[in-house]
């Protein structure tokens, strides 16, 4: 039933049954457009489940000092990340994880809007699939964005100035946004790069959001992270540009100058909080260091009084004073007291 492809990296499942009235009813619960996407996440979280339960085996044999356990949480994250990003399924996780956040951030900004996966639908274009997510503005079917995801390395920003027609034709940063209006007829549309996935031709030209003049906006996010600001931002400036289109003619050039301003700024913002937070870490750091100094000072002190009153220390305290666990105890909390303050 299960045969790897070594060459494409790729797992290959013959057609199969499986009869369990738990599996059954939860996709007889789902949509029919919806259980293919369903049957990939579940395999996906069913193998990082695996391997996870296989982790903490190993793990429940080893000691329960903190940095056994940091290193061990770093090894899951990076377990899950390699995952990720080598499934062939991280295109329809990205897309729910985004329109989730979306519809997560309207309702605790109290908008009207809305997110909706198009799936495997075709759009006003023959066989064309292209723009993910469709948003409605305060439910209007009439006044959308669409927003495509784009979570591939290879794809290059396609300035129609410097395009060779003649060549092969590949997805671009420009041709998936013009695409992703024609197909899903909306007002505006984003792209949303992944900062792990994307080329770093597109990263030297766009740090967090980026906007093409009467072409769309590119959004560059952490999913890893979960940090999915640089959405909110462009989708925010979409939405204004949405709403306003249809009540007056706007001035491109103009709408392009504020808008490259409003960027500028927010990009410098970013920069800025990015130096706060690493000042932050650092300090962190000084703080870690100066109590762990502090700490074998007032350890080293106690066994110097002990040998300074005998001349002598046992065997026992010897081994202590080598080992220093008592310090490392103590350090342990401090340090968690310390990353919780700041």
């Amino acid at each position: 039933m299960v045969n790897l492809n070594q060459k494409l990296k790729r797992v290959e499942l013959k057609s199969f049954e499986i009869e369990n009235e738990i599996i059954f009813k939860y996709f007889d619960s789902i949509p029919s457009k919806d259980r293919e996407n369903k049957l990939f996440k579940a395999l996906y979280i069913g193998v990082l489940a695996l391997m996870e339960d296989r982790l903490s085996a190993f793990l429940a044999k080893t000691s329960n000092e903190l940095g056994t356990e940091l290193e061990s949480l770093k090894m899951i994250f990076d377990m899950n990340k390699e995952l990720f990003y080598k499934s062939s399924v991280k295109g329809n996780l990205a897309e729910e994880e985004v329109a989730q956040f979306l519809n997560d951030y309207f309702a605790s900004r109290k908008l009207g809007d809305q997110a909706f996966l198009t799936g495997n639908t075709i759009g006003n274009l023959p066989r064309n699939k292209t723009g993910d997510i469709i948003c409605e503005i305060e439910g209007a079917k009439d006044l959308r964005i669409v927003i495509e995801c784009k979570f591939d390395k290879s794809i290059a920003m396609g300035d129609i100035a410097s395009k060779d027609v003649f060549s092969r034709r590949n997805d671009t940063v420009w041709s998936q946004l013009i695409e992703s209006q024609a197909n899903r007829n909306s007002e505006v549309a984003i792209i949303v790069l992944d900062r792990a996935l994307v080329s770093n031709s597109i990263l030297n030209e766009i740090e967090n959001v980026g906007y093409i003049p009467s072409i769309g906006f590119v959004a560059i996010i952490d999913s890893q992270r979960g940090d999915y600001t640089n959405l909110s931002i462009a989708y925010m400036l979409c939405r204004d540009i949405a709403i306003n289109s249809e009540k007056t003619s706007l001035n491109k050039d103009i709408l392009g100058m504020i808008v490259s301003r409003i960027i500028k700024d927010i990009n410098e913002v970013r920069t800025i909080k990015s130096l706060v937070q690493a000042n932050i870490d650092n300090n962190k750091n000084i703080l870690k260091q100066l109590e762990k100094s502090m700490q074998l000072m007032e350890f080293n002190q106690e066994y110097l009084r002990e040998f300074l009153k005998t001349g002598n220390i046992s065997k026992e305290s010897l081994l202590k004073f080598y080992y220093a666990d008592d310090v490392k105890d103590k350090f342990n909390l401090i340090e968690k007291e310390i990353n919780d303050n700041f």
